[in-house]
């Protein structure tokens, strides 16, 4: 194994999306990390290039260090605040309780422990939106520091951005209404089907490899519209990374989720190419918060949809 651097059905449906949308704003306001190219010194070369090598189980060395650029830039901020790319839409990962009107899930705990590892304060954090589309030039344009949004590493981004280690396993599963025959397969379950993805996510891309015989593929912003859309009636199926379909099914009982699992990957945290120093002590976060942090957030927040039983949280671990 390689050594890993430690890495009421439509109308309510309808009104949870414009809850979630209306909401869709940074939590602390519209603070964002500088623009421009990164100092010198940032750029220098990684010890393996994980775009040339696409070894998505690979990333830097875990390492804090608190003379590094990016670093020291965040930390000396006039509001200090980290700026992270979340989701809202992604219920138990990223989403606003409409009780508290508070930004909570497993994202965004791990978010708050980074912050609280430059700053000393988890609260030290600016939460910012962003659709599933533009996650990538997000970081890219350096709108964000980081984007902590259940994101597959996979070769095409990581070209562009730099993850960190992964901290989730992850495949593709299909969701289906709740009554119908359930499928065995995600094949069976797509077969001649009307499917739902978001928009530049690992769901689309399959989608799009002409592996699948559904009857029409429908691209939304985000895999929230794909619920809303089957709640309508409109389509028949979503595929989604396994902890999204998972998260449907923990906000809409009349949607089941189909055994199969299809095309394992991994979750990272994305950021800039330019920001090796942001890269290796978000890796050393990792590794601290997997012997314990990692657990406690998964109990909390996927448990009761993804499985608390015995081993259950195991197989979604990547070390």
């Amino acid at each position: 194994m390689n050594t890993r651097t430690t890495g009421t059905r439509a109308a309510a449906g309808a009104a949870v999306l414009a809850l979630l949308v209306a909401g869709a704003g940074s939590s602390r306001g519209a603070d964002a990390p500088s623009g421009g190219p990164a100092p010198a010194a940032q750029a220098a070369a990684p010890a393996a290039d994980q775009a040339e090598t696409c070894d998505t189980d690979n990333s830097r060395p875990p390492a804090m260090n608190a003379n590094g650029p990016t670093i020291k830039e965040i930390q000396n901020r006039p509001n200090r605040r980290l700026v992270v790319g979340i989701d809202l839409n992604s219920f138990n990962w990223g989403f606003r309780d409409p009780l508290d009107g508070q930004i909570k899930g497993f994202d965004i705990d791990l978010a708050k422990t980074i912050a609280k590892s430059i700053l000393d304060d988890e609260n030290a954090i600016t939460l910012k939106a962003v659709p599933t589309a533009k996650r990538v030039e997000a970081v890219k344009n350096r709108e964000v520091d980081m984007v902590v949004r259940t994101m597959t590493i996979t070769c095409d981004r990581l070209k562009e951005v730099d993850f960190s280690a992964p901290y989730f396993n992850v495949s593709q599963s299909l969701v289906v209404p709740k009554g119908q025959d359930k499928p065995k397969t995600v094949a069976e379950g797509m077969h001649g089907k009307r499917v739902c993805a978001a928009a530049s996510s690992s769901s689309s891309t399959e989608l799009a490899s002409g592996r699948h015989a559904t009857a029409e593929v429908r691209i939304v912003e985000n895999q929230l519209d794909c619920l809303v859309l089957m709640q309508l009636g409109e389509i028949d199926a979503t595929l989604a990374d396994t902890t999204l379909a998972h998260a449907q099914l923990a906000q809409d009982p009349m949607v089941d989720v189909v055994e199969e699992q299809i095309v394992p990957a991994y979750m990272g945290i994305a950021m800039s190419k330019e920001a090796p120093d942001l890269i290796a002590w978000v890796n050393k976060v990792l590794e601290d918060y997997r012997k314990g942090g990692w657990q406690a957030a998964y109990d909390r927040w996927l448990a009761p949809s993804m499985g608390a039983g015995p081993g259950d949280s195991k197989k979604y671990q990547p070390w």
